[in-house]
């Protein structure tokens, strides 16, 4: 856990210097890497900030005015927070049919075809990016890379997809990697005897999402999660250790603690009572 503070600051440094840029893609290439590997929730202050100076300042929308990658980028992200950005920042890429002109660059095209999903009623030239870069990537698909390949037809990749993806690339940031990676529940001590156990603690969640969905009863949630995980161990303990002899012994042995409850919690009620009053 302390590990996982200490990158979760450097990747906030991070972010302030390439607030502190002048380099367009910098910012928006920064931004985009962090949602997509699952991390952006963190910085959702710091990134409003960013995107916001992007949208005001002029000098940026014509900083990648002659780059389809970056202006598809700048829309993609600006319309996907709110702003308002038009549309025909597309139209130098259009030849005089109106068609987009051929690119082979798949980043490129995989970013117009997301850019292109966040068209509103009345932008049918995005409707027609989305067909220019489906038909384009199709063709493509045997040259490039599985995870690549995969990731083609998506409107937004999956954070797992996108760790292998972005794990590859040459201008990868290794901090934001490393923390992307670190999973809190990997660090606990329980995993280090007992890797026989599934670790199940986002699939409990997720189901407990579904009992208890309003977000009032998050209290609720998590401690529902917990009680599930610790019938996942008592599971897994049974299924690689425990004879049918023993489990008849735990049963026993719950039944006894039952017993006890009663006494258990009155002493528990009075030290508690005993610890508020003096």
């Amino acid at each position: 856990m302390e590990s996982a503070e200490i990158k979760k600051e450097e990747v906030r440094k991070i972010i302030l210097h390439a607030g502190a840029s002048s380099d367009l893609a910098i910012k928006l290439e920064l931004v985009d890497t962090l949602q997509r590997i699952g991390v952006a929730y963190h910085y959702m202050n710091e990134i409003d900030e960013l995107l916001s100076d992007v949208h005001d300042d002029a000098r940026h929308e014509e900083a990648g005015c002659h780059e389809l990658y970056i202006t598809s980028l700048r829309f993609y992200l600006l319309r996907k927070h709110g702003y308002n950005v038009p549309s025909n920042v597309f139209v130098k890429f259009r030849d005089d049919q109106g068609h987009f002109t051929s690119n082979d660059d798949v980043n490129c095209l995989l970013m117009l075809y997301d850019a292109a999903h966040l068209r509103i009623r009345g932008e049918e030239k995005l409707g027609d990016a989305i067909t220019f870069t489906k038909s384009r990537l199709e063709s493509m698909m045997a040259k490039l890379e599985p995870e690549v390949a995969k990731e083609e037809g998506r409107e937004s990749g999956s954070k797992a997809l996108y760790l292998r993806v972005y794990e590859k690339k040459a201008t990868r940031i290794d901090t934001i990697l490393e923390f992307a990676k670190l999973g809190w529940w990997k660090n606990l001590e329980p995993w280090t005897y007992m890797r026989f156990a599934r670790d199940r603690v986002v699939e409990m969640y997720f189901w407990m999402s579904g009992v208890a969905y309003e977000p009032q009863y998050s209290y609720s949630r998590i401690m529902l999660t917990k009680l599930l995980k610790i019938v996942s161990l008592m599971d897994d303990f049974c299924d690689n250790y425990t004879t049918t002899k023993k489990a008849s012994y735990s049963l026993q042995l719950s039944k006894c603690w039952l017993d006890l409850s009663f006494f258990l919690n009155t002493s528990m009620l009075q030290i508690n009572l005993t610890h508020n009053i003096y």
